[in-house]
């Protein structure tokens, strides 16, 4: 689960870390009311969407009117710019060409920046450790910096036994080249972000920029922070911070069938049961010339009702071509998947390619449903030999 900027930095205060004064606005006048109760002479006003790249992006039939943070030395300046932003459709790198509407705007008082610096925070799989990342490169995606400069990325493994130590800030703050009293601020910044992080249960914490100000403090200037979906039954304040209009709605669906469905960009849609099994039946699709439209699993345990819910989902994205079944019966059987996709190609009067691999339990009685079905459903004996066909049908559609 992802949450605003603002409710993020709202969040991280509470534990002590550094942010600067600021307020929500969902319309120009609460903007520049914002503004005056903040005080001048500069304010930042920042678009509020769930998505990186902000600064950079550009409003739809508004190119040249500037990106969605922008820097302001009036309170009639905040206005306007609000007004020019709220109901807009904001286009980033993370959101893809269609973008996202802007529904609010946060306006943050200004602050006299000295260094751009970037720090963060992650569950590092390798080591099953909290990982602190940081580096001099402020403001810039950390991919990029991985990608061009792989040696500013600094990393930092946190025994879960021993938890944060001064230790661990000071080697972050002197890896960051802080100076005097830069660095008991950035130790205690960097442990306020730690402890933060570990009772939110947040799987990212990013802050980027983290900004050292010409009077030597250390402030979040953005804040970014993602929540581990499995821990919010352990923070119900979390959860109603939730803004489902900024989630895609077939992924707000799947979740309510408790589905576990990804959208993606490709062409090829895929049910499978076991997430080992659905990122295999990914790659041989890509490995046989075509692309995933979605990462969809039903999990072990689905009833019919889920099976027809999940082929909906799929065929609810226009950008699907073919669709990949691909079971494997243990838990689940054979025979449930089957009547649940015939039950859904019949609903939705089923007008692409499908394919079906079926193995496990009940195999066989699942393969008679299907041939007896009276659809034009291809069977397929292997994985192998699915991907090959699903990929082919398609071609032939064309």
């Amino acid at each position: 689960m992802n949450i605003h900027e603002y409710q993020a930095k709202k969040l991280l205060s509470k534990y002590g870390v550094a942010i600067l004064k600021g307020a929500v606005a969902y319309t120009a006048s609460e903007a520049e009311q914002v503004a005056k109760d903040l005080g001048g002479p500069v304010w930042v006003v920042k678009s509020q969407i769930h998505a990186g790249g902000r600064g950079k992006g550009k409003f739809k039939g508004k190119e040249s009117e500037g990106g969605g943070v922008r820097v302001v030395k009036s309170v009639e300046a905040v206005r306007d710019n609000a007004k020019l932003m709220l109901g807009q459709t904001l286009v980033t790198h993370q959101t893809g060409p269609s973008g996202k509407e802007v529904k609010r705007v946060y306006i943050e008082e200004g602050c006299d920046i000295k260094r751009e610096l970037y720090l963060g925070m992650l569950i590092d799989r390798a080591t099953s450790r909290i990982t602190i990342m940081a580096s001099t490169e402020g403001g810039m995606e950390i991919e990029e910096v991985a990608a061009s400069h792989p040696e500013k990325i600094l990393k930092v493994a946190i025994d879960p036994v021993q938890g944060f130590q001064a230790y661990h800030g000071r080697q972050i703050a002197f890896g960051l080249g802080l100076e005097g009293k830069q660095i008991n601020t950035a130790v205690k910044f960097i442990g306020a972000l730690y402890k933060a992080f570990v009772d939110l249960d947040a799987s990212i914490v990013e802050i980027n920029p983290l900004v050292v100000t010409g009077a030597g403090e250390v402030i979040a200037l953005d804040a970014k922070v993602n929540f581990d979906d499995n821990a919010l039954f352990r923070h119900k304040e979390i959860e109603e911070l939730r803004d489902e209009s900024e989630e895609d709605p077939a992924e707000l669906e799947a979740a309510r069938h408790s589905l576990n469905y990804i959208k993606l960009d490709g062409q090829i849609g895929c049910m499978v049961n076991g997430a080992g099994l659905a990122m295999a039946t990914m790659d041989i699709i890509k490995l046989y010339g075509s692309e995933p439209a979605n990462f969809l699993d039903v999990g072990g345990g689905a009833t019919k009702e889920r099976v027809t819910t999940a082929f909906k989902l799929i065929l609810s994205d226009p950008n699907v071509e073919g669709i990949l079944v691909n079971i494997f019966g243990g838990i689940m059987r054979c025979d449930v998947i089957a009547e649940g996709v015939v039950a859904a190609a019949r609903e939705v009067s089923l007008n692409v390619p499908l394919v079906v691999r079926l193995e496990g339990t009940n195999v066989e009685l699942g393969k008679k449903i299907l041939s007896q079905s009276g659809l034009p459903i291809i069977a397929a004996d292997n994985l192998a030999d699915a991907a090959e066909k699903v990929v082919k049908a398609v071609k032939e559609a064309q």
